[in-house]
């Protein structure tokens, strides 16, 4: 079992890209989800309500923002701004005005971009607790390319067309498990020299079923065929491990994944 492809997503809801080897800290990937577009409001935004979101390719480094051509420096810290993720209310660095501009443009509505302030720390919930920025509320997704492959095989057969493993926007991709889902039984396992514990399954909304290409609504797959074996009890249909960062380091692709718990 390796490590197949990594994936940051600079701002919660665009588009990401892949990576050859990232640091980890307890927040996730390095840059993961730590800008964020919000309205005028404050509330965060998603392809949940602004499937647009998914075709921006947003580009950060350790000092700047590259996005439509144009560059914004990073704000590491000023003043704090309230900000509303789902049922968690913080704070963000606004990243000033010409930034909001440029996402405003390219969305057609007004919106802020803010950054998790340097002394965050916003505790998440699951099996294993952790840290996470602006994610819904885990530090890591980890996907297997055979629970994609399951989840085709089944699509297929109901005469529609599969479905890429960006839509379901996995921060990790494993190859080598030659059963679906065997994400789902990790209780602790080290990538490289990072040490991660289960959260949680990852119950989906309606992301998955926005094309990330082209960022329009393209449901009803794969969620139609999901709700046909993978079911959660409390509603919904599951599709991934979410994962805390139980000790920080270093992963990369190819890197061996050694699982040290199970579930039972």
């Amino acid at each position: 079992m390796i490590v197949s492809s990594l994936h940051v997503y600079p701002i919660k809801g665009c588009g990401g890209y892949s990576v050859a080897a990232s640091p980890v800290d307890l927040t996730g990937l390095r840059g993961d989800r730590m800008l964020m577009l919000v309205d005028d409001d404050g509330v965060f935004l998603s392809q949940r309500k602004v499937p647009a979101m998914a075709a921006l390719r947003p580009y950060l480094t350790d000092a700047a923002l590259f996005h439509g051509g144009q560059s914004f420096p990073i704000i590491v810290d000023g003043p704090r701004v309230p900000v509303v993720v789902h049922k968690w209310q913080g704070t963000g660095i606004d990243q000033g005005d010409d930034a909001a501009a440029a996402f405003s443009d390219s969305l057609g509505m007004s919106v802020r971009l803010v950054r998790t302030p340097p002394d965050l720390r916003r505790e998440s919930g699951g099996q294993a607790a952790g840290l996470v920025g602006y994610a819904d509320a885990h530090a890591l997704l980890m996907i297997s390319l055979s629970s994609l492959d399951g989840l085709n095989e089944r699509i297929l057969e109901r005469g529609a067309e599969p479905v890429p493993m960006n839509r379901f926007r996995p921060n990790i991709v494993v190859s080598g498990w030659p059963e679906p889902h065997t994400e789902d039984r990790v209780r602790r396992a080290v990538i490289g020299d990072v040490e991660l514990g289960y959260a949680k399954d990852c119950v989906r909304c309606a992301v998955p079923m926005v094309d990330q290409e082209t960022g329009l609504k393209d449901g009803p797959e794969p969620t139609r065929t999901l709700a046909t074996y993978r079911r959660d009890p409390d509603g919904g249909v599951i599709f991934g491990m979410k994962a805390a960062v139980v000790g920080t380091g270093t992963m990369a692709v190819g890197d061996k994944i050694d699982v040290l718990e199970w579930a039972v």
